[in-house]
């Protein structure tokens, strides 16, 4: 390397601004029984701020957004398209526009309490609500954050570190290790959104981000517990959560050699093209390597973009993605709660289930598949069932399958990223049914 970025002054931004992002979303902080993040707090914390009134927000954001997607639709104004910002969170296809429409038809009818009760059912319009609550408050409070975490120097230090022992077992560059460790800490939503980000910065290809976002965005640690809680076996939460982290490692292991994601693009966002680079020069010590990366990465950093940076998110993920997870979510849940499709097609895991000697197989069994619309409905359904190894097998498997429409699925489907609807729900399958027989086998060693 003939320029060295290692100086006082790169040293600085690396360690400290590394050390901001690290504080907010990675490092676990006690709470109760269980750990959780300085970005969950923000996250309680701005929703306890804004209180009854959020929903009145939302309200504004998701009507405000479909009256100008509309309007961007079928006047293409000028002050709309050559803005940067606002181009991003208006021009739309004709899918999308529908979608906005939807979403602001069901937000208004959730919050103002007016229509049917299938869509304003807290089991179905209200959640989504409460949901894209959620999600508004963890979008303000990491999107200025975030480029602490991304741009000042840790991924690229910890990307050339584990590079040797990621890029084999799963075939994404090191950095992603701070996806998953994001996620498990934090939020599933979030750690989609990160990857996502890094994709459109050239850090990730097409086939890379595919498959973190599907398989590195495991829920908490809180949400497992309270996943152990609602089935009734926190008792037996510490093998519960060990079988996840195991199983999960696992599938990641498993899922990477498969199509759909096995044939994703292995090609960078054709804009940014590619930024990354974790291969270690000849002649140089790999912890030589990992701070000169760093270094070199941090020296761009100004505070400047973090602004910019961060109007960018939040336009784009309130006006844009939180009117498209509320309609998408809601008739999903609809169907799933209004109707017995799910019933009618699970029969053959109930057969499946019965095959590895589970009791109340069939009981079970729609539960495996309504994941893939939530992830918090498959433990609802199974309170009922009395086998403690049911639940056992169920609770693990509703959070390893990842693949949650109203979570992540609608996330992942309205990034550039060539994963749709068909090719999600297969990675679904795919990882409930190989989770099934590893989970059920874990249950039989340690009940």
């Amino acid at each position: 390397m003939t320029q060295s970025y290692v100086n006082s002054k790169n040293l600085l931004k690396f360690l400290l601004g590394s050390a901001l992002g690290i504080v907010m979303f990675l490092v676990p902080i006690p709470q109760g029984d269980s750990f959780t993040t300085l970005l969950d707090f923000v996250k309680s914390f701005l929703k306890d701020l804004f209180g009854p009134s959020l929903n009145y927000i939302l309200v504004a954001i998701i009507v405000g957004s479909a009256v100008l997607t509309v309007y961007d639709y079928l006047c293409k104004p000028d002050w709309i398209r050559k803005n940067h910002y606002l181009s991003k969170a208006f021009c739309s296809t004709p899918l999308y526009l529908v979608s906005k429409i939807l979403g602001a038809v069901f937000v208004v009818m959730v919050v103002f309490k007016i229509g049917p009760e299938y869509v304003t059912s807290i089991d179905t319009g209200a959640t989504m609500v409460d949901l894209c609550a959620t999600l508004f408050c963890i979008v303000l409070g990491f999107s200025f954050f975030l480029p602490f975490l991304t741009d000042c120097g840790i991924m690229e230090f910890l990307g050339v570190l584990l590079k040797p022992v990621v890029r084999p077992l799963f075939h994404v560059p090191g950095r992603a290790s701070i996806d998953l460790i994001a996620s498990w800490f934090g939020a599933s939503n979030a750690a989609v959104i990160l990857t996502r980000e890094q994709y459109m910065k050239g850090f990730y290809t097409k086939r890379e981000a595919g498959y973190i976002m599907t398989n590195f965005s495991i829920v908490s640690i809180p949400f497992c517990l309270l996943i152990a809680n609602t089935v009734g076996i926190s008792n037996l939460f510490p093998p519960f959560y060990l079988c996840i982290c195991v199983v999960g490692v696992l599938l990641a292991v498993i899922i990477a050699r498969l199509p759909p994601i096995s044939l994703l693009p292995d090609t960078y966002q054709e804009q940014a093209g590619k930024q990354i680079n974790e291969d270690v020069p000849q002649q140089t010590s790999l912890m030589g390597y990992a701070l000169e990366s760093s270094c070199k990465r941090a020296e761009s950093f100004q505070l400047k973009n973090v602004v910019s940076g961060g109007m960018e998110v939040l336009m784009g993920m309130y006006f844009d993605l939180i009117p498209i997870v509320i309609s998408w979510g809601t008739i999903v849940l609809m169907i799933a709660t209004y109707t017995p499709l799910f019933k009618w097609i699970s029969y053959p895991m109930g057969l499946y289930l019965n095959l590895f000697g589970l009791e109340e197989a069939f009981a079970a069994a729609p539960a495996t598949l309504i994941g893939f619309t939530d992830m918090f409905v498959p433990a609802l359904m199974i309170t009922g069932i009395a086998s403690v190894k049911t639940k056992f097998v169920i609770g693990v498997l509703s959070l390893v399958q990842i693949i949650y429409m109203t979570e992540v699925g609608a996330i992942i489907i309205k990034s550039e990223i060539p994963l749709n609807l068909f090719k999600l729900f297969l990675v679904f399958m795919e990882r409930t049914l190989i989770a099934i027989p590893l989970i059920v086998l874990f249950a039989n060693l340690v009940l």
